[in-house]
């Protein structure tokens, strides 16, 4: 058995086992299960089931003669009805997909999807902060909660500043403690509306959308980026309970 014809069988779309029986039986004419197992060393148990689905595509045929099965390789202008019949399969398949697609995507919409990602150092929190922002507009707002220490004040205030131009694009409201007043990052950024307490919030948490990051400014800096519509809107609704409580 030639390995060339058997690989180009194989590009054809049949199996292996299929491939080596239709060789086998290509060699031996007519025969019976016992040489077609011998010449094509594929095991017994799985040659009827092999034979059945080479019959149901039409490239090999049988006869019965005393009560017993004698196979036969159709002729190779079989293959190609074979390949034919696959083409029109497959364009009526297509055909099919392109009509339901329409439905499919809407069912993607509606079902919220929920993964995490984490993310390490200033760059990986720079790339947590594109994708967060990645689609936002003008009619999106951010809303986040903001733990301001003295260990890391200056590293975030930086960090900060240096993404202006990428989160500027939306509304934003933040809940910060109110050590957060008296830095200069805090003074500058005015497109922040923000209000100072003196009691524990949860931590460095961003929300916008369906997304919500927490960060851990402590070295080493770790970003959890989390796409959640039900984790999203429970901060939110937690913010704005805050938000109207808090004066200033």
């Amino acid at each position: 058995m030639m390995d060339n014809e058997l690989y180009n069988l194989l590009d054809l779309g049949l199996t292996e086992g299929e491939a080596k029986v239709y060789l086998a039986l290509s060699k031996l004419g007519s025969s019976t299960v016992g040489p077609i197992v011998k010449e094509s060393s594929v095991a017994y148990s799985n040659v009827y089931d092999i034979l059945n689905r080479l019959i149901e595509k039409g490239i090999v045929s049988f006869i019965i003669k005393n009560k017993t099965k004698y196979f036969q390789a159709a002729s190779p202008v079989n293959l190609l009805n074979y390949l034919e019949k696959k083409e029109r399969e497959l364009s009526s398949q297509k055909q099919t997909l392109n009509k339901i697609l329409p439905e499919l995507e809407k069912l993607q919409k509606i079902k919220p999807q929920q993964d995490a990602e984490i993310f390490l150092g200033k760059k990986g929190l720079r790339t947590a902060y594109e994708k967060m922002f990645a689609g936002a507009t003008e009619k999106d707002e951010q809303l986040f909660f903001y733990l301001h220490e003295k260990e890391y004040a200056e590293e975030s205030n930086l960090f900060y500043n240096s993404i202006v131009d990428l989160v500027k694009k939306v509304k934003i409201r933040g809940i910060v403690n109110k050590k957060y007043r008296k830095s200069w990052f805090a003074k500058k950024a005015k497109h922040l509306r923000m209000k100072f307490v003196d009691f524990p919030i949860p931590g460095n948490i961003d929300i916008l959308k369906d997304m919500v990051l927490i960060v851990s400014w402590k070295p080493p800096i770790i970003a959890i980026l989390i796409r959640s519509k039900n984790i999203a809107d429970n901060l939110k609704d937690y913010f704005e309970e805050i938000w109207k409580l808090t004066k200033s």
